[in-house]
C-alpha cells in the first residue's frame, strides 16, 4: 500500500515513521525478520534505494539490526532511563509499567578494597557486605548489581529476602536511613564474562557501568554500587540547565 502520511516529509522519512509505528504497536515484533527489500517497495510504492535510506535512518534509532547475511531484524525496544533523581530499579520499572523481579547471586562479608573503602568512608581492610544480584524487567535480565554495605548495615538487609525486597526500601522504611543524595559515574565498558554470565549475553558485550554511592544523613555514604547495564536495552537520559549569563560571565573573569 503506498504511504499515506503527510506530504511534507521525504519518502523515506514517511516510510521509517510507518514501519517505527508498526514496531511500537507490536505489529513488527522483536526478533522478527523484516520482509526484503523488493516486498517492502512494492509494498510502500517507493525504489530499494528509499527502502535503504528508511531502513538506514531506524537502525541508527536502535529499532532495527541488520545481521550480515542473514537480513535485517526488530531489536527489543531500548528502555528509556531517566537521570534527574535518586531511585532503585524496582522504582524505575514501575514507573515505566514493567515487572521488575531480582536473582540473587551471592551476599557475603568481604574486606573492603581501597575504592570501596573511599567510597563508604572506611579504612582499606574494613569488613563489609557484598550483594550480587541480577535484576530483571519482564523476566528478561537488564542489570548485574554489585552492592556494598557497611557490615552494620549489611548484616541487618541480608537477612531479608533480597528477591522480593529492594534494598532502598529496607534502608529507608526498616532501618531509618532516609537517601538523600547520590554521587553517580557512568561509563561504557566491555562485559567481563562474569557479569555477562548474569545477564546472559557475550562477554566483552557493551554495558553502561555506573559507580553509585548513596548518601545518608549528615552526608553518611550507606550504600555503595557497580551497576552494569545492557547497553543493547537501555538509554539514559537526563535534561540539563543553563546556568544564567551573568554567572557564567563572572565565572570566565575568575571572580
Amino acid at each position: 500500500m503506498p504511504i499515506q502520511l503527510a506530504d511534507s516529509l521525504p519518502l523515506y522519512a514517511r516510510m521509517e515513521q510507518t514501519l517505527a509505528t508498526e514496531i511500537a504497536a507490536g505489529e513488527l515484533a522483536p526478533g522478527d525478520r523484516l520482509p526484503a527489500e523488493d516486498a517492502l517497495a512494492a509494498r510502500f510504492g517507493v525504489s530499494r534505494i528509499t527502502v535503504r535510506k528508511a531502513v538506514e535512518g531506524l537502525v541508527a534509532r536502535g529499532m532495527l539490526e541488520i545481521r550480515r547475511g542473514k537480513g535485517t531484524y526488530v531489536l527489543q525496544p531500548k528502555i528509556r532511563q531517566e537521570l534527574t533523581e535518586l531511585s532503585g530499579f524496582v522504582e524505575d520499572m514501575q514507573a515505566l509499567g514493567r515487572t521488575p523481579t531480582a536473582r540473587l547471586l551471592d551476599k557475603r562479608v568481604v574486606a573492603a578494597g581501597k575504592d570501596v573503602a573511599a567510597r563508604l568512608g572506611l579504612p582499606v581492610g574494613t569488613r563489609v557486605y557484598r550483594i550480587e544480584r541480577v535484576r530483571l524487567a519482564d523476566g528478561l535480565p537488564v542489570s548485574f548489581d554489585e552492592t556494598y554495605l557497611p557490615f552494620e548495615i549489611g548484616r541487618k538487609v541480608v537477612k531479608h529476602d533480597l528477591e522480593a525486597e529492594p534494598i532502598f526500601t529496607l534502608l529507608e522504611e526498616k532501618y531509618g536511613l532516609p537517601l538523600v543524595e547520590a554521587e553517580y559515574q557512568l561509563e561504557a565498558v566491555a562485559c567481563d564474562p562474569h557479569v555477562a554470565q548474569g545477564l546472559s549475553i557475550a562477554p566483552g558485550s557493551p554495558v553502561f557501568r555506573i559507580e553509585r554511592t548513596s548518601y545518608s544523613l549528615d552526608d553518611r555514604p550507606v550504600d555503595y554500587e557497580r551497576l552494569y547495564y545492557r547497553g543493547d536495552l537501555i538509554r539514559f537520559v537526563t535534561r540539563l540547565a543553563r546556568r544564567p549569563m551573568a554567572a557564567r560571565r563572572k565565572t570566565a573573569r575568575g571572580g
